[in-house]
C-alpha cells in the first residue's frame, strides 16, 4: 500500500496520475439514446443510404462534425499589437447601417412565414 503524499508537489503527481487513468477509461465505447420524430429519423436514414452508412456512423459523423465547428468558432486567435488596435478600433466603432443591413433587418425570417 502506498503512503499517502506529504508535500503539495506529492499531491500534484498523484492527481496528474488519476487524471491519466481517467481519460484511459475514457477511451471505451459508450450510447446516447436519442428520442426523433419518425419523419427525422427516416430523412437521417435516407441521407446515411445515400452515403451508404449506417445511421449510427452517419449521425456520429455529423454530430463530431457540428462540435467541431462549434469549438472552432470559439477559437482563440492571436494578433500582433498593430492589428489588436486595430481589431479593437473596428469593434468600438462599427460603421452606421447602411441601406442594405436596414432592409435585410425588416425582412421577415424564411422560417416565420
Amino acid at each position: 500500500m502506498s503512503k499517502a503524499p506529504t508535500s503539495s508537489s506529492e499531491s500534484s503527481d498523484r492527481t496528474a496520475t488519476m487524471v491519466v487513468e481517467r481519460s484511459s477509461a475514457a477511451d471505451t465505447k459508450g450510447s446516447i439514446n436519442l428520442r426523433i420524430e419518425a419523419n427525422t429519423r427516416q430523412i437521417i436514414d435516407n441521407a446515411a443510404a445515400v452515403l451508404g452508412k449506417t445511421r449510427t456512423e452517419f449521425m456520429v459523423e455529423s454530430a463530431r462534425k457540428q462540435a467541431i465547428d462549434v469549438l472552432l468558432d470559439q477559437r482563440l486567435f492571436v494578433l500582433d499589437s498593430e492589428r489588436y488596435d486595430a481589431f479593437m478600433h473596428a469593434l468600438d466603432n462599427p460603421p452606421a447601417p447602411g441601406q442594405k443591413l436596414r432592409s435585410l433587418l425588416r425582412r421577415v425570417p424564411a422560417w416565420q412565414n
